[in-house]
């Protein structure tokens, strides 16, 4: 991030929240959806959308200043740009938009989470097994749009030549899975995650091709058993929610479930000894906050102290170019 130097760039930086309210907004109520493949006046849209006309059409026109949508003889039809990546239906369509809309309402209670020191987010009461599909949908998609990417670049960082195993806990779409499985044909997976989340899962192993390949168990990782006998446990993005305790009751039961000679691959954000870097980290924090109930994101030391206390070894931490942050740990031959 740019960092701020002047007033300008204080106000620029605090002001473009208006931006990303703007396009939420639209993306929420639809408008790239309806525009697609035709045009429509304002007041037709509101009427196929139940909002107020005169709302719609004042929406519509700062929406223009974004270049998402043109106006041309009184009617708005998309840019180029949204009928690929804002449609729904589209191929490209950026999947991560809906968790977007969950985050602004998160976020928005950050004052009040730093005063009582936890999230005050009335959704974050229920956890995530009890939050919806209206949640949970948009939620594993934007981590599958973000783990696609992730995936391959993690399936190429790791020597996967012995691994036929893999445990995925709290593995939401499978997507790393599906990549190391396109690395590595010989692998079969097993995606464990919560009981209303696995029904999710399925249906993108069903539209991978991967049935028979991998399969899913439903469990809460901290509290049920997550099987035994992988060649590879992987951790994604999973550990940040959790407190340290929790963490560390985690990481030994992911080596347990371990073969001699396999290994924990986790990824997260790692900090550095006091917090601040990187910043991408420093931020996330700030979610987890707002978000979680009590998660946060932890440094190189800590996460080193679970691994070695739960009996792995060559513990090490990997930044890929992409800047995604790997820390691995091999669980030890008996001799």
């Amino acid at each position: 991030m740019q960092k701020i130097t002047t007033p300008a760039d204080l106000m620029e930086t605090v002001n473009a929240f208006r931006m990303s309210r703007l396009i939420l907004t639209a993306f929420e109520l639809g408008i790239f959806d309806h525009l697609s493949g035709t045009s429509l006046t304002s007041s037709a849209l509101a009427g196929k959308m139940g909002t107020d006309p005169r709302a719609t059409d004042r929406l519509l026109n700062a929406l223009t200043g974004t270049g998402l949508v043109h106006l041309k003889n009184g009617s708005f039809f998309n840019s180029g740009f949204s009928e690929k990546f804002l449609v729904h239906a589209a191929p490209s369509f950026l999947e991560g938009l809906g968790h977007s809309v969950s985050l602004w309402k998160t976020w928005n209670t950050l004052t009040d989470a730093v005063r009582a020191g936890h999230s005050v987010a009335d959704i974050v009461q229920n956890d995530i097994n009890h939050r919806g599909d209206a949640w949970i949908e948009p939620f594993i998609a934007a981590m599958h749009a973000r783990g696609i990417a992730q995936g391959k670049e993690l399936a190429a960082l790791l020597d996967l030549s012995t691994t036929f195993r893999v445990l995925d806990v709290g593995g939401g779409s499978g997507a790393f899975t599906f990549a190391f499985i396109e690395r590595n044909p010989a692998i079969t997976g097993v995606i464990f995650d919560l009981p209303n989340v696995v029904p999710v899962t399925q249906k993108y192993i069903d539209k991978a091709g991967f049935n028979g390949v991998v399969a899913t168990l439903k469990g809460d990782y901290l509290h049920d058993d997550l099987g035994n006998g992988f060649d590879l446990v992987l951790m994604s993005a999973i550990i940040h929610i959790n407190d340290p305790a929790e963490n560390r009751l985690l990481i030994r039961k992911g080596a347990a479930a371990l073969k001699e000679g396999g290994q924990l691959v986790i990824i997260d954000h790692v900090m550095n000894d006091d917090r601040t870097e990187p910043f991408a980290g420093a931020m996330f924090t700030l979610n987890m906050l707002a978000g979680t109930k009590h998660g946060d994101t932890y440094t190189e030391l800590e996460l080193r102290e679970w691994m070695l206390d739960a009996g792995l070894a060559e513990v090490r931490l990997i930044t890929a170019p992409s800047g995604m942050q790997v820390m691995t740990g091999n669980k030890c031959k008996i001799s």
